[in-house]
């Protein structure tokens, strides 16, 4: 059972993150930008990352797709998919790229829905989250894409039971 662990938005912090990754046993971790830290700190070692409108060392990418085991997912921080305003640019973009599951932060409100055959993901904020108080971030596992599971977790490890969600990408 394949395991991502997502997170967006943590502005700095390292406890946190390394908290986090100590925690969970996964085979894949993304950060949707918003780091503020240098693309090889350690804290950041292991994951596929893009960079954030905070962020500033160069050498991150603005947007990356990977194949993780049967499923493609495209990634970004948001803040050039107007993603504050609505979904439908990422979701587009992603498309483009031909990828089912969709990683974005910007907008600091975790949340994940199905849209058509796209799952699209925000982690939230390990630091400042917005609507509601939990800082948080994600963890997607599936058995086969007809058993897609995206859990939330607070900082602190408690399970968000109301974000999380079941579903199925099969076309």
């Amino acid at each position: 059972m394949p395991k991502v662990l997502v997170i967006s938005d943590s502005h700095g912090s390292t406890e946190e993150l390394k908290q986090i990754k100590a925690r969970h046993s996964v085979e894949f971790m993304i950060h949707c930008g918003d780091s503020e830290l240098d693309m090889d700190a350690p804290e950041l070692e292991g994951f596929l990352k893009v960079a954030g409108n905070c962020d500033f060392d160069t050498r991150f990418s603005q947007e990356q797709g990977s194949l993780i085991e049967d499923l493609h997912f495209f990634f970004a921080h948001g803040h050039r998919h107007q993603v504050k305003s609505n979904l439908l640019t990422v979701a587009y973009r992603a498309e483009e790229e031909g990828a089912q599951v969709i990683c974005f932060g910007h907008t600091h409100i975790a949340g994940a829905e199905k849209v058509g055959n796209q799952l699209l993901i925000n982690p939230g904020s390990t630091l400042l989250p917005r609507v509601r108080n939990e800082q948080t971030y994600a963890l997607m596992e599936w058995n086969t894409v007809d058993d897609v599971h995206v859990d939330f977790y607070t900082v602190e490890g408690e399970h968000v039971e109301d974000l999380s969600i079941k579903t199925s990408l099969k076309g």
